[in-house]
């Protein structure tokens, strides 16, 4: 059975007031950031934000859109409770950005649109109260909508990574507090698409897609299928989706251009200096570092996919060899992330990397307290260097006490010595091991192997 999905993106512009308003974006107290505008006041006017104009242009741009020659909005017209003027103002006549596209590890995923519209307020469910809180009402969102190119959740994960990766890079999105949401739309081929709305979190898209495709494959084995499209909810917590309604479609919102708000000239003087503003983004800090520092294309891609970790790697190599940097990041960081449950800006790991990996460059101290530190810096704000020297982990470089300590432990151990006179040559690892444990990991490795060998006889 092939799978076929595609997104639709909801993403909060990190702008400072709303989108046809001077309210600001960011309020603790509900209803307070509101203004006649943004609540939907009859006789009320709004104003365009030139700067979310500026900031969805640069997403459209990064995304490899064709640019439209104007803005103009429509009204998509539909009644619900957090819409109190009883339409939104959209795009949708003609998007922004259309025809676009995003390279995957293993395919590239056609973008349809990308347009600008605003966001409702929020409605808050207390038992059987509904509240409305009309802050959020008006703030600037960009839409993204993909082709139907995604045959797996996975690919769908990886999509939304990678697109909030470009939006890190544009710094046209608060990687902190800002907000995505996705609806996504599945099926099976040869029956219709559901729709499943409003899923927020990288997992809880997963999931929600997970579960939606072994529902579809029941229904295809019971000879059922899906015969009518649908919008169905995702409740997180009983990990399923339910029916919401029968799926409307686009004649239903009856959209009409906004008469309150006149086209918006997009011309080449905007795009080209847009451009020029673009930072370097993932696929091109990619090829440059298999080019520039020679690493594999899987390190390149999976640091270069990372903004903070790219950030990381560029200011280590002005420290330290490129591709020992690279390992590092690549193997350690992500070794201690993943064990910890953390993303980078969790841990003190970024303020203190760069001292780390120089002394481990320099060879002042081992791998293993590397590695040791690397997992305290996850949950500890500590000073490398000072931890290093009140610790006393400075690598241990005096021949002499090595070998006191190799001899000791060759003494203690006869039975692996006999097993490495034998042939077996992990047994000489095996009395590395104890000889650096012996010495708290501060024991240099090449010349504790040059003296066990020395020593066994």
């Amino acid at each position: 059975m092939e799978i076929i999905i595609g997104l639709e993106i909801h993403v909060e512009i990190n702008s400072q007031t709303k989108l046809f308003c001077s309210c600001p974006t960011h309020a603790s107290i509900p209803n307070t950031a509101t203004c006649p505008t943004c609540v939907g006041f009859p006789g009320s006017k709004p104003v365009f934000n030139k700067k979310v104009l500026e900031s969805a242009l640069k997403l459209c741009l990064a995304l490899n859109c064709t640019i439209a020659p104007e803005v103009i909005f429509s009204r998509k017209t539909y009644f619900y409770p957090d819409m109190g003027k009883n339409y939104q103002i959209t795009q949708y006549e003609m998007p922004l950005g259309s025809k676009g596209q995003l390279a995957l590890s293993n395919k590239t995923i056609g973008i349809t649109r990308v347009h600008i519209e605003e966001d409702p307020a929020a409605l808050i469910h207390q038992g059987s109260v509904v509240l409305v809180d009309y802050n959020r009402s008006g703030k600037p969102l960009c839409e993204i909508v993909t082709e139907p190119d995604m045959n797996s959740p996975e690919d769908a994960r990886e999509f939304l990574k990678r697109l909030i990766t470009i939006l890190h890079y544009l710094h046209i999105f608060d990687i902190h507090e800002g907000v995505i949401k996705a609806d996504a739309n599945i099926s099976i081929k040869g029956y219709e698409r559901v729709e499943i709305k409003n899923i927020t979190g990288f997992k809880e898209i997963e999931r929600a897609l997970t579960y939606e495709i072994e529902r579809h494959k029941k229904l295809v084995s019971e000879s059922k299928g899906i015969t009518q499209r649908e919008t169905r909810g995702w409740d997180a917590d009983k990990g399923i989706t339910l029916f919401q309604r029968s799926k409307e479609e686009e004649a239903d919102y009856g959209y009409i251009m906004d008469p309150d708000l006149v086209a918006i000239d997009v011309t080449e003087g905007m795009i080209e200096k847009t451009i020029k503003e673009l930072p370097e983004l993932p696929a091109a800090k990619t090829q440059r570092y298999i080019k520039d520092y020679k690493l594999k294309k899987d390190d390149a891609e999976a640091i270069a996919n990372d903004y903070d970790l790219a950030q990381i790697f560029e200011h280590a190599t002005t420290k330290v060899a490129p591709l020992f940097a690279a390992e590092w990041i690549r193997r350690e960081v992500a070794r201690v992330l993943n064990y910890n449950k953390k993303t980078l800006d969790e841990t003190f790991i970024p303020e203190q990397i760069i001292d780390l990996m120089e002394l481990l460059n320099t060879n002042q101290i081992t791998r293993q307290t590397g590695q040791r530190l690397m997992e305290k810096l996850a949950s500890t704000d500590i000073s490398v260097k000072k931890y290093i020297q009140d610790n006393n982990l400075l690598i241990v470089t005096d021949t002499k006490a090595i070998e006191e300590t190799c001899i000791k432990i060759l003494k203690e151990n006869q039975p692996v010595v006999q097993d490495y006179k034998k042939g077996n040559e992990k047994a000489l690892n095996r009395l590395v091991g104890l000889v650096m444990r012996e010495s708290r990991g501060k024991a240099d490795a090449i010349k504790t192997t040059e003296l066990l060998k020395k020593h066994i006889k």
